[in-house]
């Protein structure tokens, strides 16, 4: 489908001024967007997937319709909310099926921008979740928006209102902090050069 330039920056200022059926008219827009969201986050499941990518973009859907949607402001930034509410569904869902405490027997989990990464089983989606959640709240967007939703360096600086060189920053902070919180302080370099592993695409 072919949108508009600025088209669904105008229907989130038209929702957020009270158009109920705005959402309804933009989720087309950038439904094979949420749906390629979906897939990389799915993509991450160990083991067999408790959800179909159009299950979690419906799911993520109710989320954003309940109002979090309202606070994005244009493209990158619905993405990278709607990133978010796709992440709260999976987690949702394995504290639902009876994952075990947080932090046991965890497997190192690379984060990169790269379409590879460690499978996350039920117990390290969780506590990959909780980490995030300690994150300075900027620093946990950047995580969202780069290793969630595959948004660019020059999108999430346009959805953050910061410039590249920050979001930079605030990436290579966010992974260190990520992997002394899930691994330990000994992990803490790893986690800073986690994108040069070997067999690991590099961080962008």
């Amino acid at each position: 489908m072919q949108v508009q330039p600025g088209e669904v920056t105008r229907l989130l200022s038209s929702a957020r001024a009270g158009d109920s059926a705005a959402l309804d008219r933009l989720v087309p827009l950038v439904y094979e967007d949420l749906r390629a969201i979906a897939r990389r986050q799915l993509g991450r499941e160990h083991g067999p997937r408790t959800l179909q990518p159009t299950a979690l973009v419906h799911e993520a859907y109710v989320k954003l319709s309940g109002g979090a949607a309202l606070a994005a402001s244009d493209r990158s930034h619905f993405m990278a909310i709607a990133a978010r509410a796709m992440r709260q569904v999976l987690v949702e869902r394995a504290r639902h099926y009876g994952a075990s405490r947080r932090g046991g027997g965890l497997q190192q989990t690379t984060l990169t921008d790269g379409s590879w990464t460690t499978d996350l089983d039920p117990d390290q989606l969780i506590a990959l979740s909780d980490a995030l959640d300690t994150l300075e709240p900027r620093q946990r967007q950047v995580v969202e928006c780069r290793f969630f939703a595959g948004l660019e360096e020059k999108e999430i600086a346009e959805a953050l209102g910061v410039t590249e060189r920050t979001v930079r920053r605030d990436w290579t902070k966010a992974r260190a902090w990520l992997y002394r919180e899930l691994y330990g302080s000994g992990a803490a370099d790893t986690g800073a050069g986690a994108g040069t592993k070997t067999s690991t695409p590099e961080a962008r």
